[in-house]
């Protein structure tokens, strides 16, 4: 990534124009509702019944990927007891929502499940990205096409990692609901891959590349184009998006705002998508905006037919590094890749940590609108970050490995056990099992 960094000056004389890959859909959004991926979706009956369980895979590169799958890992091998025998509490998951590298392991567990137990490890985490992103993007038969930096990233993410997979392939699994997150230039606000969605572009999203929503999510600024969608008229206009009563969060009615826009063709024809970390670099808001929208947890339960759970439990793995490092030891200027990363790293982590106190009161305010003396529901915030490791040297290190899709041997090995040992041994989560025992 550094080296197409110093590229870009290079790469940058021609201009570019996006290929559309999202189809229009006709008559009334509604007629896809059954059939829909979104938040609606019901997920088969699972072992414990007493359980919500959501967790958030934030931006960070191959840092990010590595560190989620770990936390899978230890997820996987987490045993709870359960009537039948021992249930494992990946088997627990309802949703993943996540960002730029994290959005590579969510995507790919969404498609294969337990197949992902090595098979990610050896595809993406020990894969030397940066070099294939190179190599295509350099091809000299690449210079004569229209083709931008974006649309060969997502090509060879399809090719390689999700051959070919659509949003299709991934509603016929029984997993969890994936939901990929990216920014919208525009609007400034979040943007999900999820049916309701693509509703307000009167398009199809079962249909789309599960590639090209990845390779929005993680489409770093400057590094690469955004992504882009076609705003298509070819529907009846979806139901306004309103308010909740006594809400006055600035916050929300920026999100509102931002998905009233979509209903002016004219002006929003096109809609351009960059890296997700721009406006939640933690994948949290996705949870966040969809209960807030929906006027507080009892009102969202109800929307999506699921009656509350004794125990709500969200698991935030935040692989923020600290690019900076070290600065401060030369007089020389930083190259500018190092200086766009250090630079990104202090506006998300400011940005990431408001976001985490706003879901630690939330959480607060869900469970006590869902409460009732008979049915008490309790929450659970588990943050898994590079920050906590107890080895200052090991924390360094990981936390300094570069915001790129290369990582060697060593890198792999230490961020797939540091997502483990973090998840094992934070206090929260340890709790949350001690209180599942019977």
């Amino acid at each position: 990534m550094r080296l197409l960094a110093c590229l870009l000056p290079f790469l940058c004389g021609c201009a570019t124009y996006a290929s559309i890959d999202n189809k229009p859909i006709h008559g009334s959004p509604k007629q896809h509702e059954e059939s829909a991926y979104g938040i609606e979706r019901q997920r088969p009956g699972q072992e414990h019944d007493d359980i919500t369980l959501a967790l958030a895979f934030s931006g960070g590169g191959a840092r990010a990927a590595a560190l989620a799958y770990g936390v899978l890992l230890e997820l996987r091998d987490t045993k709870l007891p359960a009537a039948n025998g021992n249930a494992r509490l990946l088997d627990e998951v309802d949703a993943i929502s996540a960002v730029s590298g994290g959005s590579f392991t969510a995507a790919y567990y969404g498609l294969h499940g337990d197949a992902t137990f090595p098979a990610f490890e050896q595809q993406v985490l020990r894969r030397d990205l940066n070099a294939d992103l190179l190599r295509r993007v350099l091809n000299p038969l690449r210079w004569f096409t229209p083709e931008g930096r974006s649309a060969a990233a997502a090509r060879l993410y399809g090719r390689t990692i999700f051959q070919g997979a659509r949003f299709s392939d991934l509603q016929k699994r029984e997993g969890p609901l994936v939901i990929i997150n990216a920014s919208d230039l525009e609007s400034g606000n979040r943007f999900a891959f999820l049916q309701g969605q693509f509703d307000l572009l009167c398009s199809d999203l079962l249909s789309f590349p599960i590639a090209d929503a990845v390779a929005a999510s993680s489409a770093v600024p400057v590094l690469f184009e955004p992504v882009v969608l076609q705003n298509y008229d070819t529907c009846s206009p979806a139901k306004p998006v309103a308010k909740p009563k006594d809400d006055e969060s600035p916050q929300l009615q920026q999100a509102i705002d931002g998905l009233q826009g979509y209903r002016d063709k004219q002006a929003r024809r096109y809609i351009h998508l960059a890296d997700g970390g721009l406006t939640d670099n933690l994948g949290l808001r996705a949870f966040q905006e969809a209960i807030d929208l929906s006027g507080g947890m009892s009102a969202f339960l109800s929307r999506v037919d699921r009656a509350p759970t004794s125990r709500l439990m969200v698991i935030s793995v935040d692989s923020s590094g600290n690019a900076g490092a070290g600065l401060g030891l030369s007089m020389r200027a930083p190259s500018i890749a190092r200086s766009i990363d250090a630079m990104t790293d202090i506006q998300l982590q400011r940005y990431s940590a408001a976001t985490l106190e706003l879901l630690q009161d939330s959480l607060k305010q869900w469970t006590a609108d869902v409460s009732t003396p008979t049915h008490p529901v309790q929450g659970h915030l588990v943050v898994v970050s590079l920050r906590d490791l107890p080895d200052p040297e090991l924390r360094a290190r990981l936390e300094a490995v570069p915001t790129g899709f290369s990582l060697s041997p060593e890198q792999v090995d230490e961020l797939v056990d540091a997502g483990r040992r973090l998840l094992r041994q934070n206090p929260e989560f340890k709790a949350l099992l001690q209180a599942l025992k019977p």
